[in-house]
């Protein structure tokens, strides 16, 4: 199905990839030992009371930055409802995409939310974004250093004490892969479907996720190399709720989802349901020809803060929106976020952020999500006027992932 719709937005209008590692560039600053002291003698009571109306205030205070960008040509529809056909050929029940541009909408989907029922999927239905969560941690931790009570180039260990073997790694590494911490769920999804039935209903300690970490080898030394692991986004979480003094839920409602008016958009973990109108998600087993394996439920305790937040098309075209127009961030914070190191030839991440450079020319931001049952596209454009998030729900389908992927020169370079 595709549709298009126009309409004013009432408040803002609306992968796990395997990536090459190269050097990265050098970290810069020095760390603010004053807004340390200042975070030590912030109590977490008063942090609670504060954190919803500052968000409202950044939001209210911000202006669009940044000079004019070249009017992009119309998304090209017919194009996106080829990719979603392709994708359920090579094997995903059903896919979605969403475009909002300055207050048109665009909606295209192909096949099924639901195997057992056929139900259609929907634009608006709800389903796990996985890594895609990670851009949502690095929000947190960014407006924490607006506030003064974190410094991205200071050690980790100043604020988690002894939690890490090297007083090196800082916050500014874990955001960009570049701390060395070896990724754990390497090792615990070596095999899909057996890998997963292991952990789908285990609750994990943000802790114990950075033990397995240390029992291996770190990858390269800090600051040397991209090397993306979900180790450095459990430590990012640890770090919200020893700043904050509240769990990351609270965090991600206060500072993100109320002030966004984002209705979609939960952290339930450790509960193991999406609530409400979702898009059951299936695994792609190993051996070809299994029956795929519906991995809806299941607590996502493996990722935390680096993957499990549940949201929706619509919600994730409203944040990423409002993230690049500067309207969660300072727009020294935003620079930071936007200090990238290139990955690949069509790739580079800076924190929490991903860029991709399409074949038009344009260059989109936003983050990937791989997580048992969902492949997730969020991206928009330098200026947020334009953002996509497109949806299979499958996984370990190496042929999905990558067209699905066609979806952003659809959205962003039209025909």
């Amino acid at each position: 199905m595709v549709s298009a719709t126009v309409g004013r937005a009432g408040v803002l209008g609306a992968v796990a990839l395997s990536l090459l590692a190269v050097p990265a560039r050098a970290a810069t600053g020095t760390p603010d030992t004053q807004a340390a002291a200042r975070q030590a003698a912030a109590t977490p009571a008063a942090v609670g009371r504060q954190a919803a109306a500052t968000a409202a205030a950044r939001l209210a205070a911000t202006a669009p930055r940044g000079p004019a960008v070249a009017a992009l040509p119309a998304p090209d529809t017919a194009g996106l409802a080829a990719v979603l056909r392709s994708v359920v050929a090579q094997g995903a029940p059903g896919a979605l995409a969403r475009i909002d541009d300055h207050g048109r909408t665009y909606r295209v989907t192909r096949g099924v939310a639901d195997r057992g029922t056929g139900r259609a999927i929907s634009t608006g239905d709800r389903f796990r974004i996985g890594s895609v969560t990670k851009t949502f941690t690095t929000v947190v931790l960014l407006q924490l250093v607006d506030e003064h009570r974190l410094a991205l180039d200071a050690p980790v260990n100043r604020y988690l004490p002894g939690l890490l073997p090297d007083d090196r790694i800082t916050v500014r590494h874990l955001l960009s892969h570049r701390s060395g911490l070896y990724d754990y769920s390497d090792d615990m999804f070596a095999a899909s479907v057996s890998g997963f039935e292991a952990v789908r209903k285990k609750v994990f300690t943000y802790r114990q996720l950075v033990a397995l970490s240390l029992k291996k080898p770190r990858t390269n030394a800090p600051g040397a190399a991209y090397s993306y692991s979900n180790t450095n986004f459990v430590v990012a979480g640890l770090l919200v709720e020893k700043l904050t003094g509240q769990p990351v839920r609270t965090a991600y409602q206060n500072r993100i989802v109320k002030p966004l008016k984002l209705t979609d958009t939960f952290y339930v973990h450790p509960d193991t349901a999406i609530p409400g109108r979702h898009t059951r998600g299936y695994l792609t087993p190993d051996r070809a020809g299994a029956p795929l394996v519906d991995a809806t439920a299941q607590t996502v305790s493996w990722a935390q803060s680096a993957g499990a937040v549940i949201s929706s098309a619509r919600d994730l075209d409203v944040f990423y929106g409002a993230l690049l127009k500067g309207r969660l961030l300072s727009a020294a914070r935003l620079a930071d976020m936007e200090r990238f190191t290139k990955v690949n030839s069509t790739t580079a991440y800076g924190l929490g952020l991903r860029r991709r450079d399409l074949s038009c020319g344009v260059s989109v931001y936003g983050h990937t999500g791989a997580v048992q049952g969902y492949y997730t596209y969020a991206f928009g454009t330098k200026d947020g006027g334009r953002t996509l998030t497109a949806m299979a729900n499958t996984s370990n389908n190496a042929k999905v992932l990558n067209t699905l992927a066609g979806a952003l020169e659809s959205a962003f370079c039209g025909k």
